[in-house]
């Protein structure tokens, strides 16, 4: 075994397909997006070089990006200030050894592991205006007032996609600080608790410390998730309406697809993965990456 992992070709037998497959559906598309996005072309017609007209149309011309990118970030900032506490506050309640802990892992999961396609359908039966579950429960309870075409009103739209992005996703964070917490030695905690520690104090100066390193990488992993966020909003919304719920992964389908105009789109694209890049490089400088010492 020592003798074929000292072996290169034997490991470069392993790693070839692989390797091969990333580079056809990952590098080869970046690469062909980056190329068309100079170009102008709808299929049908020759394809025509534009230099970076594209990219100049995108940044003064073309208002529907400047909201897109305005609903991405909002929808970015938003999934990251509800998720973190919330999944941080749920992966302690059901630390330890408590009863049902089993249980409330699988329920809070459990939205994770359903199809985009069915929670948008499921959730667009809530928010309905007519027989929606949510403008029943305000009007049962006096608030008639508050009913709305959520789905519908340019002013509701994207809050009522951001409950929805934050219900599916909140179990999966969970369960990565879950991990995190549970890895904290025992030592430690009960070596606080004879100190008189109490559980609030336990959180603040052992648990959140400790786990500084992977709040980190999840932060990231928000981010770069939403700044990506396409088919919960596409089932739901379509982008619309006018436009009011459209994120740069919506907007760059909309234009390479539904409109052909397949240049703009790659234009588009490149765009998003460059912000990809450069929130990863600010998060990651925002938050220092020390190593725990236990």
């Amino acid at each position: 075994m020592e003798f074929m992992l000292r072996n290169k070709k034997t490991i470069l037998s392993f790693i070839l397909p692989a390797l091969i497959i990333y580079t056809i559906i990952v590098i080869v598309p970046i690469f062909s997006s980056v190329y068309y996005s100079f170009f102008r072309w709808n299929i049908l017609d020759t394809i025509k070089f534009t230099g970076i007209n594209n990219y100049i149309s995108l940044f003064t011309k073309d208002d529907v990006f400047v909201i897109s990118a305005k609903n991405t970030f909002l929808l970015m900032f938003w999934t990251i200030v509800i998720q973190t506490p919330l999944a941080i506050a749920l992966a302690i309640a059901i630390s330890g050894s408590i009863k049902g802990k089993r249980y409330f892992k699988t329920v809070y999961f459990l939205p994770n592991i359903l199809s985009s396609v069915a929670i948008g359908l499921l959730w667009s039966f809530i928010y309905n205006p007519d027989f929606g579950i949510v403008n029943r429960l305000l009007t049962s309870v006096g608030l008639e007032n508050l009913t709305r075409l959520w789905l519908a009103d340019e002013k509701t739209v994207m809050g009522s996609v951001v409950v929805v992005v934050c219900w599916q996703f909140v179990g999966y964070h969970m369960i990565i600080y879950l991990a995190a917490i549970e890895n904290i030695p025992s030592e430690l905690k009960e070596a606080a608790l004879i100190d008189g520690v109490n559980q609030g104090k336990m959180i603040r100066y052992i648990t959140l410390p400790l786990i500084k390193p992977i709040i980190r990488i999840d932060t990231i992993l928000m981010a770069t998730g939403s700044l990506r966020f396409f088919d919960l909003i596409y089932v739901m919304t379509y982008g619309g309406p006018n436009h009011a719920s459209e994120v740069i992964a919506s907007y760059m389908y909309y234009k390479a697809f539904r409109t052909y105009q397949y240049g703009y789109g790659s234009a588009i694209s490149v765009v998003l993965l460059l912000l990809c890049l450069i929130v990863t490089v600010i998060l990651k400088k925002m938050f220092s990456s020390e190593e725990i010492q236990y």
